[in-house]
């Protein structure tokens, strides 16, 4: 399913400002700290993950209003395991809710399973851990972003997997059952399109990276889930509470489904009170926003500030926050080199509309 952007849309990209002004650099980090999602808590307390694709020891840390970080949630938990240990493999997505749990998206590995593991950050003390084992998973998975809805008990886990069996994994977070839904659907496996950044085709794995469902996010009345493909031109939502109708056949879950507007190639997304649905739009080294009447508009651009946004959180001060990596030079999408010149930051703008934290 392939959508062109409307005509409204083109507009505002094109009367979009060019430049990131107006758009805050909140922290910057060092080179041995590249940023992956972010999480803030109802507290303001900032979590961060360590993306992966660099191979850093840390996989989450806790990110002072200094710019320093610490180990989180503990110096065991935010290494690699050893054997059965205490420990996180690799953590994309990360979540904290407005009770103050942090929601880890720890990702299967060869003979792993993957979870979610939650983490009290008022009691510091271990909350649940969530299994996403077969069937609900696939030998191919990578589960990559994460929405929580405390109000339902649910988790809504987006599966890249292998392209062709893209999916939404529910987890039911009384029983602890995952089920696997709108797999390799219309709206969660990639469009035929490159992901050119900076004058080069992204390959991943030697092949052109054309990347399914990875931005989810859940609006704060847990009334919507917003996700769609990496790798697409159109930004879907559907109602939670048919997400977690288990008498709806994958069939019948498909014509709930709506398109909800615009958007270019992306990587992360939050939405706020007021459903501007914001996303990391890395191919254009930007950040912008799908509004409510479908449209889709940059609201700022820099090739040299802007390399690579990833994740964003929203922030108790109505601020949106966003994560900048360079992640097409990483090793992974660099053909086995590190190309990346450090440019690890976290950048801030308000939010068009009402910001809730916590979510």
């Amino acid at each position: 399913m392939k959508h062109l952007l409307s005509a409204a849309s083109v507009v505002a990209i094109l009367s979009s400002p060019l430049a990131a002004a107006g758009l805050e650099t909140y922290l910057e980090f060092p080179k041995e700290m590249p940023p992956g999602n972010l999480a803030i808590g109802p507290d303001g307390r900032m979590f961060m993950s360590v993306h992966e694709f660099y191979g850093p020891e840390l996989r989450v840390v806790e990110v002072m209003p200094d710019g320093s970080t610490k180990p989180y949630p503990t110096e065991t938990w935010a290494r690699a395991p050893e054997e059965d240990g205490d420990g996180l493999r690799g953590v994309l997505g990360l979540r904290a809710d407005r009770e103050g749990i942090l929601w880890m998206l720890d990702g299967q590995g060869e003979g792993q399973t993957g979870r979610v593991v939650g983490w009290n950050t008022k009691t510091e003390e271990l909350h649940a851990i969530y299994y996403v084992g077969q069937p609900a998973a696939r030998p191919t998975s990578f589960l990559n972003d994460l929405a929580i809805d405390r109000e339902h008990g649910a988790i809504y886990i987006s599966d890249t997997g292998d392209g062709a069996n893209s999916a939404v994994i529910v987890i039911d977070m009384q029983t602890g059952r995952a089920r696997r839904v709108l797999e390799g659907s219309a709206f969660t496996v990639p469009e035929d399109m490159p992901m050119i950044i900076d004058g080069r085709e992204i390959k991943l794995g030697g092949n052109p990276a054309k990347i399914g469902i990875n931005p989810i996010t859940i609006d704060p009345t847990n009334t919507w889930v917003y996700f769609a493909p990496m790798t697409a031109s159109s930004m879907y939502r559907v109602r939670t509470t048919d997400l977690l109708d288990t008498s709806l056949s994958d069939v019948d879950l498909v014509t709930r489904v709506q398109r909800y507007g615009d958007k270019v190639i992306s990587d992360g997304s939050t939405v706020d009170a007021d459903g501007n649905v914001y996303i990391t739009a890395m191919t254009d080294n930007a950040l912008g926003v799908t509004k409510p009447d479908g449209t889709y508009e940059v609201l700022f651009q820099s090739d040299e500030d802007l390399p690579w946004p990833d994740g964003f959180s929203m922030g108790v001060d109505g601020y949106v926050y966003a994560t900048i990596n360079e992640l097409h030079r990483s090793p992974v999408l660099n053909g086995g080199e590190d190309a990346s010149i450090g440019t690890y930051r976290i950048v801030r703008f308000p939010a068009l509309g009402t910001a809730i934290s916590g979510r």
